[in-house]
């Protein structure tokens, strides 16, 4: 439940005697509890105080449980490496090996709940006809898991198996795909995502939205001409706590916003984007020439295949991989658009692996219509977490997965209750923490940094709920109704100039500016 909501204390059938007597019979702890008792009444009567005339919605909404009707959306998946499986995942498709581990990992720890959220999943009234992968143990897995349409573990046998095909031009070209999802390197998504619409195919695409500034006004172009569904990967835009920050911010609690910093800090080889290398991969299993695409040519490299986020040759580096979900959040909660300018610092400080992207960004926007910076700062070799802070002149506020919002101590519209002691500036007024009743299982560095951020989960109904499969969700219930989904090709086009300003920024040594009349960058 959220913690912004307000409930009369005697509504719960305890009164402040019941509460004291009972506790009366643990001497120390009910000295201790009743403490806790009265400080949390004073919190709500502070909040009450604090937010006055201020109105706030409730709770998380409900989980939308209303059936997907109509025909099934045939969809094409076009990359299963890394985060193409998580896709599937989200729209209904699990490899069956995967599907036993999570049951076993589930009867091992009971706060291991993956399996159960998985299975109560909705059903997105899919089925998945084709799948494109040049690296064929991946395309071979890719299939299995996508005809696994029972969610069942290894005791099922398959329904019918999507075409495997190693040409993303033959699976757009495919009459029994209706819609594409797009989780390749980022140097493929606009080409990809540009061929799709051209052939009437809806989109799905994983973030950035290109890999460079030319492409990326010729996506636009195709989506805006073809009139295709277009949901870019930012699942971020399904975070309940986004949106109530919004929802605070539009009531003035902080303030007038003067200083946004957004931050990256990750120390695991996960992190550092060091993946592991299959040990079925080699010139045989990967088509090494359709991986290289328009990138400039480099002979077969394993680690260049599965560690291509460290080379500018096929990557958007820190501004592309991370740097947008930070910026996307921001654009949601405060409707910032394209910033003004941008200037970054960094370099490949740790990790002299032969990568051309820096483990180490600095960058800041300037938005000059909102009197505001935006500040990013990331490294790939420490893990101390940062955070997102929304700076206003009364107050300041703490954004992930839950929000703390705490006063300034010079504040001007709580000068006169902190004078009086009513509210310590080191103390949160507000905290909300969506549908939190019980420990979150998280099974590695990497998930823990996400759910952190409200990348993994958001709550729906008191329910933990993946983002991601909210926002597959979304997208195919905008092609259904012809409504526009939360991340279109205009929000897109925002985060992939922004990311752009900050690469050149930074590839360039300069100040780079937004020229709004004619939308180019000087």
């Amino acid at each position: 439940m959220s913690e912004i909501t307000d409930k009369n204390d005697e509504s719960s059938g305890i009164s402040r005697r019941d509460l004291v007597k009972g506790l009366a019979t643990v001497p120390v702890l009910g000295a201790f509890a009743f403490a806790f008792y009265r400080k949390r009444k004073h919190t709500r009567q502070l909040r009450n105080n604090i937010l006055e005339n201020i109105s706030l919605s409730d709770d998380e909404p409900e989980i939308n449980d209303q059936p997907l009707t109509g025909e099934k959306i045939r969809l094409g998946i076009i990359g299963f490496g890394i985060r193409g499986p998580q896709i599937a995942k989200a729209a209904g498709f699990l490899h069956p090996e995967t599907v036993e581990a999570m049951k076993k990992d589930a009867a091992a720890n009971s706060a291991d709940t993956r399996y159960q959220e998985f299975i109560e999943q909705d059903d997105l009234n899919v089925e998945v006809t084709a799948v494109c992968d040049i690296f064929s143990v991946y395309a071979r897995k890719a299939s299995e898991t996508c005809a696994n349409i029972d969610r069942k573990g290894t005791d099922i046998s398959f329904g019918d198996m999507p075409v495997i095909y190693n040409d993303y031009r033959d699976l757009i070209a495919d009459k029994n795909v209706d819609a594409v999802i797009i989780a390749t390197p980022d140097h493929w998504h606009a080409p990809m995502a540009i061929e799709a619409a051209r052939a009437g195919k809806h989109i799905y695409c994983e973030k950035p939205m290109s890999w460079s500034v030319e492409e990326t006004y010729e996506l636009r172009k195709a989506i805006r001409e073809t009139g295709v569904v277009f949901q870019l990967g930012h699942q971020g835009r399904q975070t309940e706590a986004y949106n109530k920050a919004r929802e605070l911010i539009d009531n003035n609690v902080i303030g007038s916003v003067n200083l946004i910093e957004v931050t990256t800090n990750r120390n695991t080889p996960n992190g550092a984007w060091v993946y592991p290398i299959h040990p079925e991969a080699n010139p045989e299993t990967i088509d090494w020439p359709m991986f290289i695409g328009q990138a400039p040519w480099h002979d077969f490299s394993l680690e260049r295949f599965f560690r291509w986020r460290c080379w500018w040759d096929y990557s958007t580096g820190l501004s592309g991989d991370l740097l947008t979900h930070e910026y996307d959040a921001m654009n949601q909660i405060l409707g910032l658009g394209i910033p003004d300018t941008a200037v970054s610092s960094g370099g490949i400080y740790h990790f002299k692996d032969g990568r051309t992207v820096p483990d180490v960004l600095h960058t800041v926007f300037e938005f000059d219509e909102y009197d505001l910076a935006m500040m990013y700062s990331a490294t790939l070799a420490n893990s101390k977490s940062r955070g997102k802070i929304i700076m206003g002149h009364d107050g300041y506020m703490e954004v992930s997965n839950s929000i703390s919002v705490y006063a300034d101590h010079n504040s001007t519209r709580y000068r006169e209750k902190l004078d009086k002691g009513i509210i310590d500036p080191t103390i949160p007024i507000l905290s909300y923490v969506p549908g939190r009743k019980s420990i979150d299982a998280v099974t590695s560095a990497t998930e823990q940094y996400f759910a952190g951020r409200g990348l993994l989960y958001t709550y729906r109904g008191g329910k933990r709920v993946d983002t991601t499969h909210l926002h597959i969700r979304e997208w195919l219930n905008c092609i259904r109704t012809g409504e526009t989904p939360s991340c279109d090709i205009e929000q897109g086009f925002e985060e992939a100039i922004t990311a752009h300003m900050g690469t050149m920024a930074y590839r360039e040594g300069r100040k780079v500016k937004w020229d709004r009349e004619n939308e180019t960058i000087i």
